[in-house]
């Protein structure tokens, strides 16, 4: 049996009891932390900084240069946390000068075929189903979950505890909370059974969808709706979380809900 088929560089910074697969690369200025298992027909390209206990499977490109006539060749890194689960053929391109990095918190299972841009933010305990796709420069906060073969816009603001349905095509901003679908990408309910298995309570899920009904259903344009939530919600913890992240949406809300003819 053949054994040390790996092309390791001597310079890459390998953690104890890390396990790596046959016929996979790992480029210089490379760093994986403890515990972590790379499988085979792996390429880790410069700039990756992977964490303890992760698990990527065959086929997968961490780090390449990003996908961009933009680039220039600057001296970027890809930042991937603790106890990542990265599946088959995932793509994830590191950073420009933009801001200088593509990061991946913990706990996250990226699912086979997604690709995930240059300059992308993803938080934590994330899934993202297979074929998923990220353009660049996006935020995807914590728990996120998008189904398989949802396609992201660049620059679109991803809000924690969303679920997106298949297929879907997000060219607006999705608030926190919510379930995301249909063409133009809208408001589908709020994401009840992601939030209750988390631990919210039933007043605090309660009182979300009292505030998606303001903001969503109820034929408010979005900045009047805002100002009711402020004066009925404004000190709840949801109400602000809901209220920050309006005003920090940079390219629009999603639709509202429209009931089908």
């Amino acid at each position: 049996m053949q054994t040390n088929l790996q092309d390791i560089h001597p310079n890459a910074k390998i953690g104890k009891n890390v396990k790596i697969s046959n016929f996979t690369t790992i480029y210089d200025d490379v760093e994986i932390g403890d515990n972590s298992w790379i499988g085979p027909y792996v390429t880790i390209f410069p700039g990756a900084r992977i964490g303890k206990n992760c698990r990527i499977f065959p086929g997968a490109v961490i780090s390449a240069i990003p996908q961009d006539l933009k680039f220039e060749g600057e001296k970027t890194i890809t930042v991937i946390g603790d106890d990542n689960v990265i599946r088959e053929y995932v793509t994830i391109n590191r950073g420009t000068k933009a801001s200088g990095e593509t990061r991946i918190g913990n706990g996250n299972l990226i699912m086979a075929y997604v690709h995930i841009a240059h300059d992308c933010i993803v938080g934590n305990h994330c899934i993202l189903a297979n074929n998923t796709t990220l353009a660049g420069h996006i935020v995807m906060d914590d728990y996120a979950i998008m189904g398989g073969k949802t396609a992201i816009l660049q620059f679109i603001h991803i809000g924690a505890h969303v679920i997106t349905a298949g297929g879907s095509l997000v060219d607006k901003d999705i608030p926190p909370y919510v379930k995301a679908a249909r063409y133009p990408i809208s408001y589908a309910g709020i994401n009840s059974i992601g939030l209750n298995r988390r631990g919210f309570s039933q007043e605090s899920i309660n009182t979300i969808q009292d505030i998606y009904r303001i903001v969503f259903q109820n034929g408010y344009a979005v900045s009047h709706a805002k100002e009711i939530v402020m004066e009925k919600y404004g000190n709840t913890p949801e109400g602000k979380s809901v209220i920050d992240f309006i005003n920090n949406a940079k390219v629009g809300l999603m639709k509202g809900f429209k009931p089908s003819k």
